[in-house]
């Protein structure tokens, strides 16, 4: 049976949140922090900057940001929610990180025993995952993605959370990296219901890629994120890199209930959201400006998206795109002359793309079930063109010089 306080680390439970200056007062001449109030050692200072007071800290509590960010969701929730009025997202359920990385790393901290507990993924997956649990002394276990749908094994996953208590987290993508594959929402739900009556674990979905489903603008209504309410062994996991087209800022939203929440902003550091990283995801994600132009730029590159893979399968050698259209990138495979799948013909394109012809794409070979796969991102109808051109141009090479 799920209960928070039982699977949270005895530590984690008594933690006492480190006390900031700013958590008291925030206007007068502050002279708590130890901060240089000259101002910041640069030798213009722009209007801007002089707003954001660069040497004070930063809010470490963000909640005008996580206002926005909310809002966002709650107008297209679930529809697998029950109650709005009564379990719509608020700030008390965000907790913000450098980039999705940290709240992958905070969760395991919270819930995992070092050298005792484990983490259940299904490849083929992001790999920070696995990068992280090791890190952290954290065992990995695998129930593989099914094939050729890539969607959960809801029946694999049931049966190892309940057959071994040790198992704290499952990690989920959707839609998934690298297969770009949006998993079923009703699987999601049978999971977090099954499991909770068996097992006292989290079900954390990462929702990176989310707003490039093929719903587009109303991608959000396929999001978990207003779930966390109804389901308390739920965690979602958002970025501002993807479809805000931020990766440079590196925030990370996780949205969880309450309680969870609460623990997660007692681990993190105070100040890991710098003002320089609010102010611009503050201009982002505003109703009037920032959701306007990512609302274009994510239906340019979803248009971009089924361009892309209908020019790249009229080209000789490309094969199936084996994952889903869900995301901002397809996975297609390379093949041989005998037209099967091959990673030595995949990877030998990946580098000659890359070193004469300043193309990247991803080898994607040896993820499971991947066969001589190659990631494309969509970029830029101009970008595309080219891509398009140089591939047909190296797979040939590529063939002359296997014979």
């Amino acid at each position: 049976m799920f209960e928070l306080k039982s699977l949270v680390r005895p530590n984690i439970l008594t933690l006492e949140p480190y006390r900031c200056a700013r958590d008291d007062f925030k206007t007068g001449i502050l002279l708590d922090a130890n901060e240089n109030t000259h101002g910041p050692a640069l030798k213009d200072v722009s209007s801007e900057e002089e707003t954001l007071e660069l040497n004070r800290y930063p809010d470490p509590h963000q909640v005008d940001l996580k206002e926005q960010i909310i809002n966002i969701r709650n107008e297209r929730p679930n529809k697998f929610l029950k109650e709005f009025n009564q379990d719509k997202l608020t700030p008390e359920n965000l907790c913000l990180g450098v980039g999705s990385d940290e709240s992958i790393d905070l969760l395991l901290r919270c819930v995992c025993v070092p050298g005792k507990d484990k983490l259940l993924i299904c490849p083929p997956t992001y790999g920070m995952y696995s990068i992280c649990a090791t890190v952290n002394d954290v065992a990995i276990t695998e129930v593989p993605l099914k094939y050729p749908s890539f969607q959960i094994d809801l029946d694999g996953i049931i049966n190892k959370v309940t057959n071994d208590s040790s198992i704290k987290l499952v990690y989920l993508t959707s839609p998934g990296n690298p297969t770009g594959k949006l998993l079923k929402v009703s699987d999601v739900i049978q999971l977090l219901e099954s499991a909770a009556s068996k097992w006292n674990g989290l079900i954390v979905v990462d929702e990176a890629y989310i707003d490039f489903t093929e719903s587009g603008a109303d991608a959000s209504s396929e999001s978990m994120s207003t779930l966390v309410n109804q389901y308390p062994n739920l965690v979602v996991l958002q970025t501002l890199s993807k479809s805000f087209g931020l990766a440079g800022i590196r925030l990370g939203i996780t949205y969880a209930n309450p309680d969870l929440s609460k623990y997660l902003n007692a681990m993190k550091y105070p100040y890991n959201i710098s003002s320089l990283t609010s102010n611009v995801a503050l201009r982002a994600t505003s109703a009037d400006s920032g959701l306007k132009v990512m609302s274009k730029y994510v239906s340019s590159i979803i248009s971009e998206r089924s361009f892309l893979i209908n020019e790249l399968q009229k080209i000789d050698g490309v094969g199936r795109n084996i994952g889903g259209l869900d995301s901002n990138f397809v996975l297609i495979e390379i093949l041989n002359k005998d037209k099967k799948p091959s990673n030595e013909i995949a990877k030998a394109l990946y580098n000659k793309l890359a070193v004469s012809n300043e193309v990247v794409v991803r080898f994607r070979g040896n993820e499971p079930n991947c066969t001589g796969a190659l990631r494309i991102s969509v970029g830029t109808a101009e970008e595309n063109k080219i891509l398009l051109e140089k591939l047909q141009k190296c797979l040939q090479e590529v063939y002359k010089e296997s014979s």
